[in-house]
Parts: structure tokens; C-alpha cells; sequence
């Protein structure tokens, strides 16, 4: 009762003029959009207890137990298939719905030490101290401020038309490839920035301090999945060993796929350093929503998504339990609409494509009439 007094209270308190011009905002439309979803978040976090903490509980033992099966059935030649596609799915469910989401905070009110996002570590060559430095504090901090959010293009990739172009982007779809096959790998080496040492900018001794977490990460994966279990299946050693690859492919590419679904579709926007100084609540909001893209699908699909099929309400409230997204979006769509602010949203299928499109699109120089139209076409924040 308490929940929809609230609800009804912010939608009458901040009616949008009929005249509010599309992604155009001023600053007090901005602090009364930015009002409306701090009143969605400040509920639900009233709203936590044991639903959340049982559906995370059940996702941790579903993923277990796909994983023990999976490795169970590698002693059984004939049902390979079946023993490399439960390990995928414990490997997607253990990066995606759990890791992701642990090392986001979203579940450390529980007081769970197994659940608590410092404690968390992943089965992930990325150490999780490094991912939850470039990701939950430079990517969600600066999303898609260009010069700020190394998550563009992860420092390969030309994924925006304010990118200057060189004749390296030609290979644009070849790195896109490539990272998708090794996505964990990419991510892992985030860190290192391995542009800025080719370029001369950074040097290799200032990424020291990262070496002795990332190598004894990479040793325990490899170790795991390409020594330990394949040998305890005896002479299956080569099929083992060849399904743990397979299942980290799998993981991989699953995992690429979403995340850039959710970032770099066509109508995704980005921001200049400039636009965000001293950026308001509301404007990190407004932010936030023009720079993600969701993705529609089924209730499983969203979970083996870890809910990121909702990235929008994931940019919002990053650290909300992720099973919550599916409840708050319809919320945050309408507010949308009545601030006349895109939302942006889609099947699989479409989503990639729009990717692949613009990976293709922007591996080439650009018109100088495609730069004055994406000029024009920028969302503004109007003073």
C-alpha cells in the first residue's frame, strides 16, 4: 500500500508539459525526471527480503548443479554434446546472473559472505578487484562519455562516428571477431590498456601492480579447466579438455553478444566530456538511458542474460538485484514516454544486426555529410 501511495504521489507531482521536445530536457524537467526514478529505487530497496535472497540461492545451486553434471557426463564419450552444453550453461549463469550481479553489490545486504561482492571471485580469467574497478567504477560512472568509458569500442574497436578514423579500423569486424572468440580474455587485459602502451601513452611498468592478480588468475583458470578436470577423466584427457575450451567459447561468445546488444545498437547515444560537467542526478540518469538498449525475450532468456537484457534498468540502478529489472521496466518506460526520452529496445536479432551494422559502418572513414548529421541528430541538454 505504502509502495503505490509513493508511485502515485511522484507521477502527480511531476506531470512533463505536453511541449517537452524529444531526448531535449531542461534542468528542472531533469531534477523532476531524475525525482521519479530515485522514487522507483528507494522503493524496491524498501522492498528487498526473502524473494530476492531465495531466487539468488536457487540460481547458485541450478549452477552447480549444471556444472557438476556437466563435468560428471565428460566421463561418458557418447553424451559429450550434452556434458559441453551444461557446462556452458553453468559457466553464462555463474558470469552472468550471479558474478555480474554479486560484484555489483546487488545482493551483499543479505550478509552472505558467498553473495558478498568482496569476497565474490568468478570463473573468469578477469580477477574480479580488476573487473569491478574498470567496470562498476569507470564504465558506470562515465557511460558512454567518449575519452572516459573505455567500454567504447574496449579499446580495439571503433564503435562511434566521434571516433577519429584510421586506417587500422579497417579491421573493425575482424577485432569484433576476435573478441567475441576470446571475450574473457579481452576483458581480463581491460585493465592493462594496451592501446595506450602501443601508443607510447602509458608505459608497461605503470600496469605492474596488476601483473601478480591477473597471472595467478589466468594459472587457476587454465590449471581447472585444462589440466585438473581433464586428467581426473583419464585417457578422455583430449574430449575434457576440448569441452572446457568449447564451454569458454560458448560463454564467450554468449556473453559478447549481450553486453554489446545492450550497449552499441543503432539510437544508442554518447556524450562528450563537456555535456557532463557537473552533471546533475537527473542528467546522470538521462545519460544512462540514452546510452543502453534493451533486449525483449522470454523469462529464461532474461535469466541467462543475468538480466541484462534490461541494461537500461541496469545503467539506472546498477546495484538493484537484476531480477528485479523485468518488474521496474514498464515503470521506467512510461516515464519515458511522458519525458519524450527514447527508449530503446528490441528482439535479439534486431539488436545484433544494428551491432553489426555499425561495426562494419564505422571500420570505414566517414562522409563529412554522415559528420554534420550526426552533429545535428545529438541529444542535447538544454540549459
Amino acid at each position: 500500500m505504502t509502495a503505490q501511495k509513493t508511485e502515485e504521489t511522484t507521477t502527480q507531482e511531476h506531470v512533463v508539459p505536453g511541449d517537452v521536445l524529444l531526448n531535449k530536457l531542461t534542468a528542472e524537467q531533469l531534477d523532476a525526471f531524475g525525482g521519479e526514478l530515485d522514487a522507483i529505487r528507494q522503493r524496491v530497496l524498501s522492498e528487498l527480503g526473502d524473494e530476492d535472497a531465495d531466487y539468488i540461492r536457487r540460481i547458485v545451486k541450478a549452477q552447480r548443479g549444471f556444472e557438476v553434471a556437466g563435468r560428471a557426463l565428460f566421463y561418458l564419450p557418447p553424451a559429450w554434446p550434452l556434458a559441453v552444453a551444461s557446462l556452458s550453461v553453468s559457466k553464462i549463469l555463474d558470469n552472468m546472473e550471479i558474478g555480474h550481479n554479486v560484484m555489483h553489490g546487488q545482493y551483499d545486504w543479505m550478509g552472505d559472505p558467498g553473495l558478498n561482492s568482496r569476497m565474490y571471485e568468478w570463473d573468469n580469467v578477469c580477477p574480479s578487484s580488476q573487473w569491478k574497478y574498470s567496470h562498476n567504477y569507470i564504465h558506470h560512472t562515465y557511460t558512454n562519455i567518449l575519452g572516459k568509458d573505455r567500454d567504447i569500442g574496449y579499446g580495439i574497436l571503433r564503435m562511434d562516428e566521434e571516433q577519429e578514423w584510421r586506417p587500422y579500423y579497417l579491421g573493425n569486424p575482424l577485432y569484433a571477431t576476435l573478441l567475441m572468440l576470446g571475450f574473457e580474455w579481452g576483458v581480463a587485459m581491460h585493465d592493462l590498456e594496451f592501446e595506450r602502451i602501443i601508443s607510447g601513452e602509458k608505459s608497461w611498468a605503470e600496469t605492474k601492480h596488476l601483473h601478480a592478480g591477473l597471472i595467478r588468475k589466468i594459472r587457476n583458470q587454465a590449471l581447472k579447466d585444462y589440466l585438473l578436470f581433464p586428467a581426473l577423466t583419464g585417457p578422455l584427457f583430449p574430449l575434457t579438455f576440448v569441452g572446457n575450451a568449447t564451454a569458454n567459447l560458448v560463454r564467450n561468445i554468449w556473453a559478447f553478444n549481450i553486453i554489446f546488444c545492450g550497449h552499441f545498437p543503432a539510437g544508442v547515444s554518447t556524450f562528450s566530456e563537456e555535456e557532463c560537467e557537473n552533471e546533475s542526478r537527473g542528467h546522470w540518469y538521462y545519460r544512462q538511458l540514452l546510452g543502453s538498449a534493451n533486449i525483449t525475450g522470454s523469462k529464461l532468456f532474461h535469466t541467462m542474460t543475468g538480466n541484462l537484457s534490461h541494461q537500461i534498468e541496469h545503467h539506472l540502478f546498477p546495484d538493484l538485484p537484476a531480477r528485479r529489472y523485468p518488474q521496474i521496466s514498464e515503470e521506467v518506460r512510461e516515464i519515458c514516454q511522458r519525458y519524450g526520452i527514447d527508449y530503446n529496445t528490441g528482439p535479439l536479432g534486431r539488436q545484433l544486426f544494428s551491432v553489426a551494422r555499425k561495426i562494419c559502418r564505422l571500420a570505414l572513414p566517414d562522409r563529412k555529410q554522415a559528420r554534420r548529421s550526426a552533429a545535428v541528430t545529438r541529444p542535447a541538454f538544454a540549459a
